[in-house]
């Protein structure tokens, strides 16, 4: 059993996140447990309404929690989706993509206010590549980049 479970505090959208997240992630996304609220809250969440689902996505867990407007989603925090190929890179992008001024340097941001960045695999490699020319041209090329290219920064790797 994974001891670490990522909490997102949303104001009342869990149950259609889930359901929305279930729909771009197909069987990488297995719904777990579904808490309802049992007495009054300082939220004012009804009783038996939901608090909380959880689920694991790429096998890590996670709780949506309907929590209140107190808090809302911030770019401080994203979740990583690293990507085989160009086709998972524009799926993915085209599924969450929901605000078109957020996207910068494959960074997007979903309609529930979640920040996820679309990267691929290789893109570690290139920039830590021991070649600093390189590594610096890569990340130039992915500076101006919204949605990540990979054959764009195949190309600023290799000098072409």
């Amino acid at each position: 059993m994974k001891k670490l479970v990522i909490y997102i505090w949303m104001d009342n959208e869990t149950e259609e996140a889930v359901k929305f997240y279930k729909k771009v992630f197909g069987s990488n996304l297995i719904v777990g447990a579904t808490t309802k609220y049992l007495t009054e809250t300082p939220s004012n969440k009804p009783i038996g309404s939901v608090m909380m689902v959880e689920f694991e996505l790429f096998g890590q867990r996670f709780a949506l929690l309907n929590g209140g407007s107190f808090f809302k989603p911030s770019e401080a925090t994203s979740f990583l989706i690293e990507c085989k190929d160009q086709n998972e890179i524009d799926k993915y992008w085209k599924a969450l993509s929901a605000d078109p001024k957020a996207e910068v340097c494959g960074w997007l941001k979903d309609k529930f206010g979640i920040s996820w960045q679309i990267i691929p695999k290789q893109l570690g490699l290139f920039l830590t590549d021991k070649n600093k020319e390189k590594a610096k041209r890569v990340m130039n090329a992915m500076l101006k980049m919204k949605k990540i290219d990979i054959v764009g920064l195949r190309r600023a790797y290799e000098g072409k």
